[in-house]
């Protein structure tokens, strides 16, 4: 089985977290000198961005040293005739679902309808990059990263529902540094206070059930996952969404995944790769 030759996740994810720590740290210092240069605003621009394809190029070195994986990469990551209408209907509006019952939960605590209303605008700032353009980029390039090799390796090793576990502890950690950089959005959500600084690290263990529960469904299709989480965060910037909700909207998704994880215990917990 291909499954059987993702076996680096040490090296893969030792790689994934060393060099964007390494490269998000010093960012994170440059971003902090005042007065901020022209040049400075480059440098820490261009280092953020280096640090999210890191774990891109370390995939991907991987995967052309093992003999059958590169063509395993290019029958996943093109096409989606294979995969069934109800799996491409949730993978590109759950997670729109999940944002507007939450602020219109949140009505119910006296938070205002102007939520509802689009932004117009993002929440965070991306150096000399747009922050719609990094909104796509992100999500599109950490995932040729994590479903191109990285959630494949753990669950060579263990269940679904472990692998799922262990890389929403290891994303969670990943994202540390980014909080450290002015005007970034970890930056952002961590001067609001712990409580929602907690509700992104929490969000993304539902988050990443979800994910995967897609992603093997469409026999690890690589766009799924990439699509899913591109609506993820686009969806959750462009309303005025309070961030009260977004605490709610985390909760529905808890919810969500948990009824999912009962209801297909085998598929979450069998030790063998799922075939479906």
């Amino acid at each position: 089985m291909i499954i059987e030759k993702y076996r680096h996740p040490f090296l893969f994810y030792g790689l994934s977290i060393a060099i964007p720590w390494t490269l998000w740290f010093v960012a994170a210092y440059l971003s902090h000198i005042t007065p901020m240069s022209h040049a400075l605003v480059w440098a820490a621009s261009g280092l953020g961005v280096l640090g999210l394809f890191a774990p891109v190029f370390v995939a991907g070195r991987l995967i052309w040293l093992e003999p059958g994986l590169r063509d395993d990469l290019k029958r996943r990551l093109f096409g989606l005739t294979a995969v069934r209408p109800v799996y491409l209907f949730l993978t590109c509006f759950l997670m729109l679902a999940s944002i507007l019952l939450a602020q219109a939960i949140s009505l119910l605590f006296g938070h205002s309808a102007t939520q509802f209303h689009l932004s117009g605008k993002t929440s965070f700032s991306a150096g000399i990059f747009p922050a719609w353009f990094i909104l796509i980029l992100a999500p599109l390039v950490e995932e040729l990263a994590w479903h191109s090799y990285g959630t494949d390796c753990l669950r060579r090793r263990m269940n679904l529902f472990n692998t799922c576990m262990v890389f929403g502890v290891f994303w969670a950690i990943w994202h540390v540094p980014l909080g450290f950089i002015k005007g970034y959005y970890q930056s952002n959500v961590a001067q609001t206070g712990l409580l929602y600084s907690l509700n992104f690290a929490f969000s993304l263990i539902p988050f990443v059930i979800l994910m995967n529960w897609l992603y093997y469904k469409t026999k690890r299709n690589i766009l799924v996952a990439i699509v899913f989480h591109i609506t993820a965060v686009c969806f959750n910037e462009m309303f005025a969404t309070h961030p009260d909700s977004k605490v709610i909207q985390t909760g529905l998704l808890l919810i969500l995944s948990a009824v999912l994880v009962i209801k297909e215990r085998r598929f979450f917990f069998q030790r063998e790769y799922p075939v479906e």
